[in-house]
């Protein structure tokens, strides 16, 4: 039975499943978000209810935070009744993907009230979120590191990124751009062969056996877009978020994004046609539309 009593914000479709894995293990947690609803499932569980950040900070500790945006980030952390107000925790786990930026400036609010940050955002969707089976990067003084291994393990597999808060971000935001890039390109290949007469799910066979395979050919095809149920499980908005940071941060280190633009564009078309809580399988439906095609099989 593990003896920290460990502080869960945020607690919707990626750390809805976390926090379950970390009841699983044994932990005993408190719990707060925003939607009162997504917390009843763990609380049915014998989680607490905290009453804002700040109480959960102030109770737990070791507060874990999977959040949408930098801006909430900002705010739950280091905002009024924020984490950083709290009396208990000293290490403050955020799962969210949010940019080195934001990173950088949580640390060093944090470390002005005596805390510690782990950047360690997760990549592997919520599939990966319920199974254990998603990749953590980790950013933070390795003595940090060795205290929240056995936390992060039940997770997925780590991936230790050094002590510099915000390198962990840097790793993925460029893993969802390949991710969204890959999204983007199947779907503009998948629909010139079936506008030229190849049936899509024999298209998709053929691609992943061959060399253009990718993680949408190997899974996002098969699951959400040749079924055409476009549920992937992964948001319109939050990919067209992770995108821009990734564009907006290799522009101002001084890498070209020739191909990266054109992927945050894909994704602006997408957001803006289907909406921002759509999924981002949603890339297919514009390439149908514009093609005049159906990518189903």
């Amino acid at each position: 039975m593990a003896g920290e009593i460990l502080g869960v914000i945020g607690t919707g479709r990626m750390g809805g499943p976390m926090a379950e894995r970390l009841i699983d293990a044994g932990y005993s947690l408190v719990v707060y978000d925003t939607q009162a609803e997504a917390v009843q499932p763990l609380i049915k569980r014998g989680a607490q209810l905290g009453k804002s950040p700040a109480d959960v900070a102030s109770r737990a500790d070791i507060v874990l935070a999977s959040l949408p945006t930098p801006d909430i980030v900002k705010a739950v952390t280091l905002g009024q009744d924020g984490i950083s107000s709290g009396n208990r925790a000293k290490i403050v786990i955020d799962l969210s993907t949010s940019g080195p930026g934001a990173a950088k400036l949580v640390a060093e609010g944090l470390k002005a009230k005596g805390m510690t940050l782990v950047d360690a955002p997760v990549s592997g969707g919520i599939k990966g979120a319920v199974n254990g089976t998603l990749a953590v990067m980790v950013s933070c003084p390795q003595a940090t590191y060795d205290t929240v291994q056995p936390i992060l393990k039940n997770f997925g597999k780590l991936f230790y990124t050094g002590d510099k808060p915000g390198v962990a971000q840097t790793a993925k935001l460029a893993n969802n751009l390949m991710a969204a890039a890959a999204l983007v390109i199947t779907s503009e290949a998948v629909a010139m062969g079936v506008k030229g007469g190849v049936n899509a799910k024999v298209l998709i066979d053929i691609i992943n056996a061959s060399s253009g395979r990718n993680s949408a050919s190997e899974d996002k095809f098969p699951r959400a877009v040749l079924p055409g149920t476009f549920d992937f499980g992964f948001a319109t908005g939050l990919s067209y978020k992770d995108v821009r940071l990734c564009v907006d941060e290799a522009e101002a280190m001084g890498v070209p994004m020739v191909c990266g633009a054109v992927v945050r564009q894909m994704l602006a078309i997408t957001n803006a046609k289907y909406g921002a809580s759509s999924d981002f399988t949603s890339i297919a439906k514009v390439l149908e539309e514009w093609a005049g095609v159906e990518m189903r099989g």
